[in-house]
């Protein structure tokens, strides 16, 4: 089945460039220069993957990328005419997985793009592989923490907490890896891929929210434990 990838750019001139490259790659491409059409977009094509530019007019690409996390998973990757640091935060804030500086090569991008699909695969095949029998959902309970892996669903004292696709899949990580020093290199290489660019501080911002959210005091943690100068422990 033919991938497809939403762009969303203002730029004329890099949107024909983007869907012309990506088109030759064999991709179907959808464009928008605006975050309300990319939203309207991206609720009715269902894309494989969004590029995302942050300058956009009305509705800039960060309340974009945070709408859409609110609604699927799709992978987002931020497309920044800025090197700041505070633009990579906030995107990762609002749930991309992935950002490119401006000015950036065709090939880069395509590089990202094909990483960001080849996650994207094996996380179907994975779900399709493991198949399980809805009447026999597939738990890991630890306390009044339970991680719910048939539905991919996880709920504290019974109540579902909602959580981003990275979220969730850091948390079965860690989880299946329980009271095993996990590096944030090791961290990064499995749940975001050996080609990922970005830095070790993505893991520790994703911590950062998973223990917001599964901990009673997330200032002092019991269920994800940092381990000075190794990397994290999850205690269950």
């Amino acid at each position: 089945m033919t991938e497809k990838i939403l762009i969303v750019e203002d730029e004329a001139a890099l949107q024909e460039a983007l869907a012309y490259n990506l088109k030759r790659e064999g991709y179907q491409v959808e464009v928008a220069g605006d975050g309300l059409t990319a939203l309207e977009l991206a609720r009715s094509l269902h894309p494989d993957i969004i590029l995302l530019d942050i300058m956009l007019p009305g509705m800039d690409g960060f309340e974009v990328c945070r709408t859409l996390r609110k609604e699927m998973s799709t992978p987002v990757l931020m497309l920044t005419a800025r090197d700041d640091e505070i633009d990579r935060v906030v995107g990762l804030e609002v749930g991309a997985d992935d950002y490119l500086t401006k000015p950036f090569s065709m090939r880069e991008l395509m590089a990202r793009v094909k990483a960001m699909l080849r996650r994207v695969r094996l996380i179907r095949e994975e779900i399709s592989a493991a198949s399980p029998e809805p009447e026999a959902p597939k738990l890991m309970k630890f306390d009044n923490l339970t991680i719910n892996l048939t539905r991919h669903e996880v709920r504290l004292n019974d109540q579902p907490i909602p959580m981003k696709p990275k979220e969730y899949e850091l948390l079965v990580y860690l989880a299946n890896h329980r009271g095993m020093v996990l590096t944030r290199d090791s961290l990064l290489e499995k749940l975001w891929g050996w080609d990922y660019v970005g830095d070790s501080r993505t893991v520790d911002v994703h911590i950062r929210w998973l223990r917001e959210k599964i901990e009673a005091d997330p200032q002092k943690p019991q269920r994800i434990i940092t381990v000075r100068g190794a990397g994290y422990r999850f205690e269950g």
